[in-house]
């Protein structure tokens, strides 16, 4: 009898807890992930404006800014033949880094998530549909299915749980979906860096990439790029080489 009611009294804190999520007093209005780059190499200035912190919901977009560290992360929601090259640079350049992979490119590229896994990469997650989290968190269970389905996969895929880190689509999110991915055990990870890399019909040139990347790096970037940029592909080993003539080291963001 002691036993059932201890396990009620956790079930009614389960639901007590969770509760202010679903029932709206949580703010759902979406938000754009933005940021205004700095021109010294210092932390970039974000959204000041959002009535939370953002470490409440386990929710980061830097790391560790008293050192000169790196963290170099792909968004990979579809393959253009790119992440082979880029995956070799890595590994000539004993660099790791994290990608946010979708249920499709999962499905489609289960060699390449097994690349990454066995180079010492890591594997999170980016959603099943790439949708606007904000505009799912009415339904819990789908909410939840759009991380579920992709660490569903890559668990039968690599034999493992997925790492529970979570880039949201677009960057779009809100108080209460930073709240729900919260609840269901992930850190949310944006970045403090990105730039126009993601229009494979307008790619930069290679100089021009080569610039705006190191000429925004700073301690604890955690840094966003695409794996479907033919420029980032072709100047990845020269940003590694000069970051780290800039005193910059690359490591994997926990």
């Amino acid at each position: 009898m002691k036993k059932r009611s201890a396990l009620w009294l956790i079930f009614l804190i389960f639901i007590a807890t969770l509760t202010p999520l679903f029932a709206g007093s949580v703010d759902n209005t979406k938000i754009d992930w933005w940021l205004v780059r700095s021109r010294d190499h210092s932390t970039p200035r974000i959204n000041d404006k959002l009535g939370f912190e953002l470490e409440t919901y386990d929710a980061y977009y830097i790391g560790d800014t008293a050192s000169k560290v790196l963290y170099l992360t792909f968004d990979e929601g579809y393959e253009k033949g790119y992440t082979p090259q880029i995956l070799d640079t890595l590994k000539a350049k004993d660099v790791k880094a994290m990608f946010f992979v979708t249920s499709p490119y999962v499905d489609k590229n289960p060699e390449l998530v097994k690349r990454m896994v066995d180079e010492g990469h890591v594997v999170a997650n980016h959603s099943n549909h790439h949708p606007s989290m904000p505009t799912y968190t009415g339904d819990p269970t789908k909410f939840a299915n759009e991380l579920n389905d992709v660490a569903s996969k890559y668990e039968a895929l690599i034999g493992k749980p997925m790492v529970k880190m979570f880039r949201p689509p677009m960057g779009h999110y809100s108080q209460k979906s930073l709240a729900m991915t919260k609840a269901l055990g992930y850190k949310t990870v944006f970045w403090s860096f990105a730039y126009g890399d993601y229009d494979v019909d307008k790619q930069p040139s290679h100089e021009t990439a080569k610039k705006m990347i190191l000429n925004n790096l700073h301690n604890g970037s955690i840094m966003l790029l695409h794996a479907i940029s033919k420029t980032n592909t072709e100047v990845l080993d020269e940003v590694i080489d000069e970051a780290r003539n800039m005193g910059y080291t690359f490591e994997l963001f926990q």
